[in-house]
């Protein structure tokens, strides 16, 4: 058995319910993957199995959140409609093994790139590899939730609405200090909605560069990652939640605001949006309101972060750090609405 980084669980009971599925072997190593902020990751070998194991962190959580189940659940129904993820393997629901519900599916080979700015692709690539994150957006918002058995995903309808109110709730709950920037940008939402037009798909939840695979060496994306917020939703969602790296710097969270884009190599906001809308001609317009509300419930995930960090259950060991980058994209948020900075 070969272990790296912290693992909060006991290695030799995974091995035991390893061995009880996939027989008896001499090859076991465990890694801990470095990042997240939500549910423990890792890279399981045994045998010729090449896997991932993720969980729900220890420790006390919200009701609803962490839904590792959820998770296994999309990657079930998603895999045989050719939209990119990792094939599932099991999913194991008792807590008393590890600690937590977990699920294992296949490693997936590929490559990962943390911001927008793609800065260890070569600057010829990059315009591509962007282009490539909206086709893979577009592909998976056109799968019918009711013809891959996730009708049942969500709630359809309303989902501005539902979602302002919930991180609203969420954010007026936690025991953090005042952020007005985040009061201001609250009160805008729930005075500017648009009106609901009925669309409904898969919404990711957390769809950016950081959670996909790209392939090792064309620019196309070969998996889908990190599907914890996943629910039935509005496609312009995930769409303006992506387009968040346009309207936040570097430093926030890997932004791409206030870089020579063209001399990067990376394309405008509008060649990205332009790219999805003629993967998906029905849809409506992307507006401030979009983004808007992306960056008011990023702000409100970091406040999240903080306060799990202050409990000590938050996974991720720069959670302290993130905690201050809420008052950040609300700040963001309100700039988007006023069109006092250009992406």
């Amino acid at each position: 058995m070969t272990m790296s980084g912290d693992v909060d669980f006991d290695p030799a009971t995974l091995e035991g319910f390893l061995r009880e599925h996939f027989g008896k072997t001499a090859d076991f190593t465990l890694e801990r993957i470095s990042g997240g902020q939500s549910n423990p990751t890792y890279f399981v070998t045994y045998g010729d199995a090449r896997m991932v194991l993720r969980k729900q962190p220890n420790g006390p959580i919200l009701r609803g959140a962490h839904a590792v189940d959820r998770e296994y659940r999309v990657l079930d129904a998603l895999h045989p409609t050719g939209v990119p993820v990792p094939k599932p393997i099991l999913y194991h629901e008792d807590p008393d093994l590890l600690g937590t519900p977990f699920y294992l599916m296949d490693r997936v080979d590929g490559r990962v790139y943390a911001d927008g700015a793609l800065a260890e692709a070569e600057p010829a690539e990059r315009k591509a590899l962007w282009m490539a994150l909206a086709d893979a957006m577009a592909q998976m918002h056109a799968v019918r939730p009711d013809e891959v058995g996730l009708g049942d995903y969500g709630k359809p309808g309303n989902y501005f609405e539902r979602q302002i109110g919930r991180w609203s709730r969420q954010w007026e709950a936690s025991d953090s200090e005042p952020i007005p920037e985040l009061d201001r940008l609250s009160a805008w939402l729930k005075e500017n909605m648009p009106e609901d037009d009925g669309a409904v798909s898969l919404a990711h939840g957390d769809f950016r560069m950081g959670n996909v695979l790209f392939h090792p060496t064309e620019p196309r994306v070969v998996a889908i990652l990190d599907w914890e917020l996943s629910t039935l939703g509005h496609p312009l969602a995930d769409l303006g939640f992506c387009c968040m790296a346009w309207h936040t710097s570097p430093d926030e969270y890997g932004g791409i605001l206030g870089l020579d884009l063209a001399a990067e190599g990376l394309p405008a906001e509008e060649d990205f949006v332009d790219r999805y809308m003629q993967k998906m001609p029905e849809s409506a317009p992307l507006l401030p309101f979009h983004k808007a509300f992306a960056l008011f419930r990023f702000a409100v995930i970091f406040v999240g972060i903080a306060d799990r960090a202050r409990q000590g259950n938050a996974a991720g060991a720069d959670a302290e750090t993130i905690g201050p980058l809420a008052r950040r994209f609300a700040i963001r948020g309100l700039e988007v609405i006023e069109g006092t900075h250009a992406a």
